[in-house]
């Protein structure tokens, strides 16, 4: 009896060897890899820290990443781990966008969808203090499809209305029967998308801003109606809006 009980005992810990085994070889597969490297002082102590935007994709699927985070590494071999959300692609920029003097760390990351939408993330790391920025929320804009196959938006902030003639995709819009003779079936807005892209700009007054650019969409995203792009500046823990630009867009679904 003695003697079996050995045996269970013996085959349990082997068992339970193998597993750890296990873990620790699926541990060492699971590899990020290095989007981009950057070497600067973010802390304002007057040294160069070591800052990393890192990436771990799946397995199966090595074009988007699971984890995305930003690793910066001190002169005292201290490390700190920023996360990020999963994408298919991401980047990251140093400036200084809360005007401190110190640069900020500026991340964008892809979401992967067929809108092409970011996530943007603003960090500081004055002090080694880790504390995140808000950023410049997408413009409010109302949008709908107007008879005579044009589309208006009208954007919430500045009141500016803007009207899009859209007679040279007449035949695609009546071939899905949003008009009929020039008069639409029934009313339609637009699709507003968030930013498809924010990014560092330098402003007219000299500092740093961020620039966002919306895409309007019409039946489909591949219907580009109009880009809507607007500048930021930051201060007094918020941003204020500059100025907003806006341009029909050459491409068209067809």
């Amino acid at each position: 009896m003695k003697k079996e009980l050995l045996l269970v005992a013996t085959a349990f810990f082997l068992m339970s060897v193998t597993a750890i085994t296990g873990v620790h070889a699926i541990e060492e597969k699971v590899k990020s890899v290095t989007i981009s490297k950057h070497e600067s002082d973010v802390t304002g102590d007057g040294i160069n820290e070591s800052i990393q935007l890192k990436g771990v994709p799946y397995e199966d699927e090595e074009d988007y990443l699971k984890e995305i985070y930003i690793d910066i590494s001190t002169t005292d071999e201290k490390q700190y781990k920023i996360p990020l959300e999963s994408g298919s692609k991401a980047s990251l920029k140093l400036v200084d966008l809360n005007q401190d003097g110190v640069k900020d760390l500026f991340s964008n990351v892809l979401t992967g969808g067929s809108g092409g939408i970011t996530l943007n993330y603003l960090y500081t790391f004055k002090d080694f203090i880790t504390k995140e920025l808000v950023v410049p929320e997408p413009l409010e804009i109302a949008s709908t499809f107007e008879n005579g196959y044009k589309a208006k938006i009208t954007i919430g902030l500045t009141g500016k209305t803007y009207v899009f003639d859209l007679k040279d995709r007449k035949k695609y819009y009546k071939r899905l029967g949003l008009y009929y003779k020039g008069r639409l079936n029934e009313p339609t807005e637009l699709t507003v998308n968030s930013f498809t892209l924010l990014e560092p700009i330098r402003l007219d007054n000299g500092k740093i801003g961020l620039k966002g650019i919306q895409s309007v969409t019409g039946t489909s995203n591949t219907d580009n109606i109009a880009y809507v792009e607007s500048s930021w500046q930051f201060g007094k823990d918020q941003w204020s809006h500059i100025q907003t630009n806006v341009s029909k867009a050459v491409e068209k679904a067809k």
